[in-house]
């Protein structure tokens, strides 16, 4: 590329948030390019299970995003060209279960309700209606309608093809080592390994990755990675029809424990193969393969659906996650340079939650009335910038 091509803003990943930011920006007539040092949603985005979830967030920001985000999809689905449009998009709802104490799962999903979620709770033989094999031990249910799933890697291909069509550019094994910046502190380049790329604006998409590129960049903040592993089974017929998981699962979501925490989350795939996951475990950036993490999974997930204890297993993959100190997405402007944004923190639920990033970082950037409140958000965060509250 011409060291005189100059772009309006570049973002760096290639993941699902930085497809999802230059598609949405592109729509907006926005000059963009999206690099990445490695391939195209081949980092977190392509060890995600391609949730997009409404049922496990509390009240609060990152719940009104996610209901924003829920209703985004379809939007942004519609903007893709015809021949890259199938992500495998499934509004399958999801079904949320207990096999204890039935009084904290109704609670949740009576706060949920306040919040504007459709959350029904139903009866234990509703929720074996909903899913046969689901094991007897459930006491009570929550029936969440708007919870869907995505192929994600296909997902983020077709935004990025989506920038392509709209005269965007995708370079990939590119290097981003920081920026370049004038005279009155204004970004107006991206240092790479082989040149300075001239733009108004650079997006920090980085991920798990994104506080080393903050600090590249003379805006560092607080992302850590957070590990997941995924079980895959060997494809079958369809015998799990909804996004299942144990009420465990809410908690371990918004837990900021380091050390290994598993809950069941159990789905179908287009394919046939059933996703069994999570895991949250806190251990940088360590890829190793722990067998006992993998046989927790796999021991919950016969608890919950029993007929898979008579399942082979395909294969297992894991991924990092980019985790903020205070469980939210960090969206916006660095106030400390001018030209820097960041949009990364989503951990889990980055698939769910970027089609409103996208638009949200584009509202902020074209100064547009934003469709949630950015407040929350915003990269001058105390737990970003590591400051201890007093």
């Amino acid at each position: 590329m011409s060291v005189a091509t100059g772009y309006d803003v570049i973002v760096v990943g290639a993941g699902i948030v930085g497809a999802a930011c230059a598609e949405a920006l592109s729509a907006a007539g926005v000059r963009v390019l999206v690099i990445d040092r490695g391939a195209a949603s081949g980092g977190t985005t392509a060890a995600g299970e391609g949730n997009i979830l409404v049922s496990d967030k509390e009240p609060g920001p990152e719940l009104d995003l996610a209901i924003a985000s829920r209703a985004e999809w379809p939007a942004v689905l519609g903007r893709l060209p015809e021949e890259v449009a199938d992500v495998e998009w499934e509004p399958k709802g999801g079904l949320v279960v207990a096999t204890g104490e039935p009084a904290l799962l109704d609670a949740f999903a009576a706060t949920q309700r306040a919040a504007g979620v459709d959350a029904r709770v139903i009866t234990p033989a509703d929720a074996f209606e909903l899913e046969p094999l689901l094991t007897r031990a459930v006491t009570t249910a929550v029936y969440y309608p708007d919870d869907a799933q995505l192929q994600p890697v296909l997902a983020a291909t077709a935004l990025l093809a989506a920038v392509r069509a709209r005269g965007g550019v995708v370079q990939v094994g590119v290097n981003a080592l920081g920026v370049l910046r004038s005279a009155a502190g204004r970004v107006v380049g991206l240092e790479t390994g082989d040149e300075v790329i001239p733009c108004q604006a650079v997006v920090n998409a980085c991920g798990p990755w994104a506080g080393a590129f903050s600090q590249l960049a003379g805006g560092p903040i607080q992302i850590l990675p957070r590990r997941g592993m995924i079980l895959v089974t060997a494809p079958l017929p369809v015998c799990v029809r909804h996004k299942v998981y144990d009420a465990d699962y809410v908690g371990a979501v918004g837990s900021g424990e380091a050390d290994l925490q598993t809950s069941t989350v159990i789905e179908s795939t287009r394919a046939g193969t059933v996703l069994i996951g999570s895991s949250r475990e806190r251990i940088g950036f360590d890829e190793a393969i722990r067998v006992k993490v993998l046989r927790e999974l796999a021991r919950k997930a016969v608890g919950l659906f029993p007929f898979l204890g008579e399942v082979s297993v395909m294969r297992a993959y894991g991924g990092f996650r980019p985790y903020a100190p205070d469980h939210l997405p960090v969206i916006g402007a660095d106030p400390r340079v001018d030209g820097l944004w960041h949009a990364t923190g989503h951990e889990g639920a980055g698939i769910g939650l970027a089609a409103s990033t996208g638009r949200l970082i584009t509202e902020l950037f074209l100064g547009l009335n934003t469709h949630v409140d950015a407040t929350p958000f915003r990269v001058d965060r105390p737990a970003l910038l590591g400051v201890v509250a007093s």
